[in-house]
Parts: C-alpha cells; sequence; structure tokens
C-alpha cells in the first residue's frame, strides 16, 4: 500500500462548525451527488446542529463520527460508524473529505484510522463501506484500503431521490491467529 498522509481523527466539538460549513460550501458539487444531507440551502445553522447530534450520537453508542485533521490542524472532512447493529457486531463506514484535500491520501489515511479506532474500542466485528455504483471515487478509497469487494446490491441507496445499486465493501475486525 502506498504511504498515507497523517491524520488525526477525533470527535467532533461546537468551535468545528464555521470549518465544517466552510468545507460543505466548498465541496457542495462534488460531494451532493452522493451524500442526501448536502443541499444548497446548508447552513452554518445545519452544521451546528449535525455536530450536537454527533455528540449525543456517541454518548448514546449509535454512532461515532470523527472531524479529519491534516498535519497542519485544517478541518478536511469527516469519517465515521454509524448504522451500528449491536447483535450482529456490524456498522456502516462513511467518509467525504473536503474538496481542496482530495487526491492527497487523507481520505483512506482517515478510514483507516476509523476501522483501527472501531475495532480497538468497540466490540464490531465488521464494517460496511456502501457505495452508489456511480461514485468511482468512492470505491478507489474502499479499495486502497484494503476493503473487500462483495458485490453489488440492488436499489440499496437513494442516490438524486431515486434508488441506486450500490458497491458493498467490508473491513473485518482482525484475528488473532490463535485456533
Amino acid at each position: 500500500m502506498e504511504t498515507l498522509p497523517t491524520v488525526l481523527i477525533r470527535p467532533y466539538t461546537e468551535t468545528d462548525a464555521h470549518d465544517l460549513y466552510l468545507a460543505v460550501q466548498e465541496s457542495y458539487a462534488e460531494i451532493s451527488p452522493w451524500m442526501v444531507w448536502c443541499q444548497p440551502d446548508y447552513s452554518l445553522d445545519h452544521a451546528i446542529s449535525w455536530i450536537h447530534s454527533t455528540i449525543a450520537a456517541r454518548e448514546n453508542g449509535t454512532s461515532y463520527e470523527f472531524a479529519v485533521l491534516d498535519e497542519h490542524g485544517t478541518l478536511c472532512g469527516a469519517c465515521g460508524i454509524n448504522h451500528i447493529n449491536t447483535v450482529d457486531r456490524f456498522a456502516n463506514l462513511g467518509y467525504w473529505i473536503r474538496t481542496s484535500k482530495s487526491g492527497r491520501g487523507i481520505t483512506p489515511a482517515a478510514v483507516l484510522a476509523v476501522a483501527e479506532w472501531t475495532f480497538a474500542n468497540t466490540d464490531l466485528h465488521r464494517l460496511e463501506i456502501v457505495t452508489a455504483v456511480g461514485n468511482t471515487k468512492s470505491q478507489r478509497v474502499a479499495e486502497k484500503v484494503g476493503a473487500l469487494r462483495e458485490g453489488v446490491l440492488r436499489n440499496r441507496l437513494m442516490v438524486g431521490g431515486a434508488p441506486s445499486d450500490a458497491v458493498m465493501y467490508s473491513l473485518a475486525r482482525p484475528t488473532t491467529g490463535a485456533a
């Protein structure tokens, strides 16, 4: 695997709201086709509300969203786990990186950091990356981190208000090798 940059992942705080808002505004054209929450009217209030929801979700264990920062401390985007299934011990792993920081290895580095955090701090055994068939950039990230492509799921996601097929990738908890 190629050498990836150093990134910091940390829970969002209220002080991130302005930087998050700016990152979404900068990246609207690239992320809005794939992220249902990314609407033309996305505002600072939306960023604040979302951050508050991530804090509450972390407290009750329903999702763990992380701000992704580069080596200079610039907020680059988000990466986290959600749709946690506590019975079968798997979750969705999602990500987006602002346009000006894409193509630098930040997204794969963040995905690996979140996967490592998840397997060290939860009892989850599987992380799923579910990406629309047309979202080839997201698929490349999944492949760069060594996620296993498991197949195409019919009508799995809503994209642009319509059902879309999705490619399923997975990362599994590393095994200890003991029999």
